[in-house]
């Protein structure tokens, strides 16, 4: 043993179970919160488009044009797309896990997870439906 390393009797060694780096494929609920983790970078993705967006819009209409242009293309499209359906995913998802972060009680009475998701959804297809007859009429 080296003499400037100070030797501790009886040290506990760190027990690590090992784990396989696709351990998440063992189980389909496993699977799933792998999807949800990963659609998160179709919100990053999304959100960064929204930013370039913003970003022609204040360097002038020639700036848009290149940027409606670049987006147009059918690789964006398809990758929009693909977006499109992750974030899908990851809303139904997320209004699904909300009864179990949210627990509403009326008295005594608890409502019905279901209820909640479905208040949920009817939210956000309404919100949706709102949005989307103002960038029409507009």
């Amino acid at each position: 043993m080296p003499d400037n390393h100070e030797y501790i009797k009886y040290h506990p060694r760190w027990h690590r179970t090992p784990i396989p780096v696709f351990w998440w494929i063992q189980k389909w609920v496993y699977i799933k919160f792998i999807l949800r983790e990963l659609t998160s970078i179709a919100v990053m993705s999304f959100a960064l488009v929204l930013l370039f967006h913003v970003r022609a819009l204040i360097q002038g209409p020639q700036a848009y044009s290149d940027l409606t242009e670049l987006l147009s293309t059918p690789i964006s499209l398809i990758l929009h797309s693909i977006a499109l359906i992750s974030l899908l995913y990851h809303s139904i998802t997320w209004f699904s896990l909300a009864p179990k972060a949210l627990t509403v009680r009326i008295g005594k009475w608890r409502i019905p997870d279901q209820l909640i998701i479905g208040m949920n959804m009817l939210a956000w297809i309404f919100i949706s439906f709102v949005i989307g007859w103002l960038m029409v009429t507009m």
